[in-house]
């Protein structure tokens, strides 16, 4: 459909990337990841004719449509909802009219040898072929599909865009891309703004999409859910896996495993070379050898290892002074916005130790609860008590916009240390890749993820035993985010998130509470045990827009679906195979990792099939942990 040859972008002496080669066919589900700056969003410029390459050519097949989802807004602010998502349809309607007169005019045409009759009724057949591509009579349903699934109620429909916040007003942007059907969509960080229901529902469209998809995500569980293909952006070059996300992983592991033994077994034969030239310089009988062999040895094409975590972050927070059991507590809290409720009589009590995530629907008061429960904004009812000894740390959702655009990082971070941190503010920028000359940068040239790493180093600064993130994973690509769960899982503290992510969530936290109508729903676990409880885990079966069933007929009806007495006996004989498989692929992982860990194993001939065995059990095990949790929860519903 598409096809990309030996694409090369330069600015200046940067080479963006170059030799960037391979095909889009007409069903693909593409991922292309990256790390942020590696020119992802570039290549989608390059994709839809917006920028001309600096050498290479695109060649795609004639009438292919594409659809392109950029960060910015663009869609008619004094449009209703409606209208505007009604927009994705004038092409279509278009066609319907132009249809209609190309029939009029082949039903009085009698000349069926001419030319012009030939070529009328091939327009015509192109026309008719175009419109059967889509049914623009059923148009209304259509949009009322795509609208709810991505989260608008239908009292919102005739609502003016220009009255919604930014995020809401992405979505109905979105919507309009999705309604249009294009033979390509390329959906530019998607899940951004779309909270765990809509980016569930948009997994699920994606999925069943008849045409080719390439998104750009930092969302592993949405990638995961959509992508059969990886094109992944290093180094200025591109690889093509043909595999879903996680094999993808796999293989990457696989790689640098062998990569690794490979550039030990070399720098292992350099070394040896090295010893042998300089004991043959020492005698002058074989100093031309030595030379000679100085000059293979130059000429050797030396193994490099990937230096993509070099530069990565590292996350030390100071440590955590205790404080009172008791932490934060609110008490019949609600908050309106004149006459608008948002929370309605909350009662909640974060202890010492917890961690606790908060979800929900974009506009259900997941940051304010945050806020108020912080004494950040005062409540229109109830009380808010805080524990004794607390140290908070809080990170805004628009905390990188809270910094100092005119300062330098150095300045801002020598400015807010205190008493006792500021000899040790350089050595805390060079963790989070501020180093050199960078400390003298103007915050306002910094990219969205700098920003954000610089807001997470002045978090830092000060011991903290209560942690509030708000959306703390924006900005940040996927090894940043790694490094930030990895570090937030050595926390011990307490610990408060609100979040959309739910591969950052797994895990993470103990307890999840939901904000939904203006009420709060606790669940004792994380945010997979959420959705499991709710019924929407990574909505395979969830319809194309949200369900008319209330949450609570779904519960009490799933209480009456019991098992008989046989039935419920192959139930805990499949919770049984399922543990014993699980706990015999551990073994083998053990074992393997046994052999893995001798200082010798990269230089035995086996070590390429060890590594290749592990990787591949490390996939199946995390499968197998999935389908017993699956089978213990269904087994704990039947009581």
């Amino acid at each position: 459909m598409i096809q990309l040859q030996d694409i090369k972008i330069q600015y200046g002496e940067r080479i963006l990337f170059r030799g960037v080669t391979f095909q889009i066919n007409p069903t693909d589900k593409i991922a292309l990841i990256g790390r942020n700056g590696m020119g992802k969003s570039t290549l989608f410029n390059i994709i839809t004719g917006e920028l001309t390459p600096d050498s290479g050519t695109i060649q795609s097949q004639k009438g292919v449509r594409i659809g392109h989802l950029e960060q910015t807004i663009t869609i008619n602010q004094e449009l209703t909802i409606r209208a505007a998502a009604e927009e994705a349809f004038q092409a279509l309607i278009a066609l319907a009219t132009e249809h209609d007169e190309l029939q009029k005019e082949l039903e009085t045409c009698i000349d069926y040898e001419s030319d012009a009759y030939m070529k009328l009724l091939e327009r015509f057949n192109q026309n008719l072929e175009l419109l059967n591509h889509h049914d623009v009579d059923d148009k209304d349903k259509q949009i009322e599909l795509v609208l709810r699934g991505l989260g608008f109620e239908p009292s919102s429909f005739d609502n003016k865009v220009g009255t919604l916040s930014g995020g809401w007003q992405m979505r109905v942007q979105l919507a309009k891309l999705l309604l249009q059907q294009p033979d390509l969509l390329l959906l530019d960080e998607p899940t951004n703004h779309l909270d765990i229901e809509a980016i569930i529902w948009l997994e699920a469209f994606i999925q069943r999409y008849p045409f080719a998809a390439i998104v750009i995500s930092h969302d592993r569980a949405f990638l995961r859910n959509t992508a059969d293909r990886i094109i992944e952006i290093e180094h200025g070059k591109t690889q093509d896996y043909h595999v879903d996300y996680d094999r993808f992983l796999a293989q990457k592991e696989l790689i640098r495993i062998q990569q690794e033994a490979a550039y030990k077994n070399q720098q292992k034969e350099i070394a040896e070379k090295e010893r042998t030239i300089k004991r043959f310089m020492a005698k002058a009988t074989k100093t031309s050898m030595a030379q000679s062999m100085r000059k293979q040895l130059d000429k050797i094409d030396r193994i490099e290892l990937d230096d993509h975590e070099v530069g990565d972050m590292r996350i030390r927070f100071l440590p955590v002074p205790r404080s009172g059991r008791t932490v934060v507590k609110g008490t019949n809290i609600t908050k309106s916005y004149g006459s608008k409720a948002v929370l309605r009589d909350l009662s909640v009590e974060i202890e010492r130790g917890d961690r606790v995530a908060i979800v929900g629907q974009n506009g259900q008061g997941k940051t304010t609860l945050a806020k108020i429960l912080l004494n950040k904004l005062e409540v229109t009812s109830g009380e808010v008590t805080h524990g004794t000894q607390l140290a908070i740390g809080y990170y805004a959702q628009n905390q990188s916009d809270l910094l100092d655009d005119d300062a330098t990082i150095l300045e801002f971070m020598e400015l807010q240390a205190p008493d006792g941190m500021r000899t040790r503010v350089r050595s805390l920028l060079g963790a989070f890749m501020f180093s050199g000359d960078d400390v003298d940068k103007k915050i306002k040239v910094l990219s969205g993820g700098e920003k954000a790493r610089l807001a997470f180093a002045h978090l830092l600064m000060q011991p903290i035993n209560l942690l509030v993130l708000d959306e703390p994973t924006n900005h940040l690509d996927m090894a940043s985010k790694e490094i930030l769960k990895q570090a937030l899982m050595d926390y011990e503290g307490t610990l408060l998130v609100v979040s959309h992510d739910r591969d950052f969530l797994s895990d993470l936290t103990t307890k999840t509470i939901e904000l939904r109508d203006h009420r709060m729903h606790t669940y004792l676990g994380d945010v997979n045990y959420f959705l499991e409880k709710r019924s929407m885990d990574d909505l395979r079966h969830v319809a194309m827009y949200k369900s008319e069933i209330p949450l609570s007929k779904t519960q009490d009806q799933s209480k009456e679906s019991t098992l008989n007495r046989e039935e419920r006996k192959s139930l805990q004989r499949e919770v049984q195979y399922a543990e014993r498989d699980v706990f015999a692929i551990e073994g083998k992982i053990k074992e393997i990792e046994q052999v893995m860990s001798a200082d010798d194993f990269y230089e035995k001939p086996e070590a390429q099939q060890k590594a290749k065995e592990y990787a591949a059990l490390k996939v199946k095990l995390s499968k197998l942990e999935q389908k017993w949790e699956r089978l213990v929860e269904q087994w704990e519903r039947q009581g």
